[in-house]
């Protein structure tokens, strides 16, 4: 998936403040091994090295680009790799705590993905989650209503905009059924206030909009972020823009 640091970061704030929230949760010990599933650009991923004490990280990342900008952050207690989180797991590898912030919304099935990783915890490991829940509210929903319009229905050839993302009830019984303790799931709004609709474009450009676009040939791509973007100036008119962004959280031992 072609990501692009720049564009990701304009938020960086925003974005941040959902991982020392989900790193709040996590229970520091010495000498942790930890692995990042989707460290992106690997600052957020370093400042693990300054919360847990004397830990051991490895960061992974699918996107050749976020790893080029983590590289920096590298350190003798800092790794970083290339490899998906469905790569990662099937590797003979396990760790005492396993952090996810906003990267496994990209990944498929749930119910299957998170046995699978609570399975590579040491024992009394951690398991910390945050993941975007706001799959339902306009901005995202825009983005299907004009892949549904031609010319572009026709080059989506059927393919929908699937978000594997559970209710938070559902996170909770996976972690009970796979002998989690002191569970911890919920869902957290971030009031964003943003300048106006195209702000919210800006937004959307790092993350949401970019399985579309992907789909997309090279001819059709200026063309569908126009015409999102006329779609968000008709939901949001006024400005400032409130964006109540919706996050969950997921925590367990193990």
């Amino acid at each position: 998936m072609p990501w692009n640091p720049e564009i990701y970061d304009q938020f960086k704030k925003e974005r941040s403040a959902p991982f020392f929230d989900l790193l709040n949760l996590v229970v520091s010990k010495p000498d942790l091994k930890v692995i990042d599933l989707g460290c992106g650009t690997g600052e957020l991923t370093s400042a693990l090295l300054g919360y847990l004490e004397n830990p051991n990280v490895t960061g992974i990342d699918s996107s050749a680009e976020m790893l080029e900008k983590a590289e920096k952050h590298s350190t003798e207690n800092l790794h970083f790799f290339q490899r998906s989180v469905e790569e990662q797991i099937e590797l003979d590898e396990k760790f005492d705590l396993i952090i996810a912030n906003a990267s496994l919304q990209w990944c498929t099935d749930h119910e299957e993905l998170f046995p699978n990783i609570i399975s590579k915890l040491n024992e009394n490991g951690q398991l910390a989650v945050q993941v975007p829940s706001n799959h339902h509210f306009i901005v995202h929903q825009l983005l299907s209503k004009v892949a549904e319009q031609e010319p572009y229905k026709t080059r989506f050839n059927g393919w929908i905009r699937e978000y594997p993302v559970l209710k938070i009830e559902e996170y909770a019984n996976i972690l009970y059924e796979n002998n989690g303790k002191e569970i911890n799931v919920f869902e957290k709004v971030y009031p964003h206030v943003m300048e106006n609709s195209d702000a919210v474009f800006e937004w959307a450009s790092g993350t949401a909009i970019i399985p579309f676009l992907e789909k997309l040939p090279e001819e059709l791509k200026e063309n569908y972020k126009a015409d999102y973007k006329a779609e968000l100036k008709k939901a949001f008119p006024g400005s400032p823009v409130f964006y109540p962004f919706k996050r969950t959280f997921i925590y367990a031992k193990f």
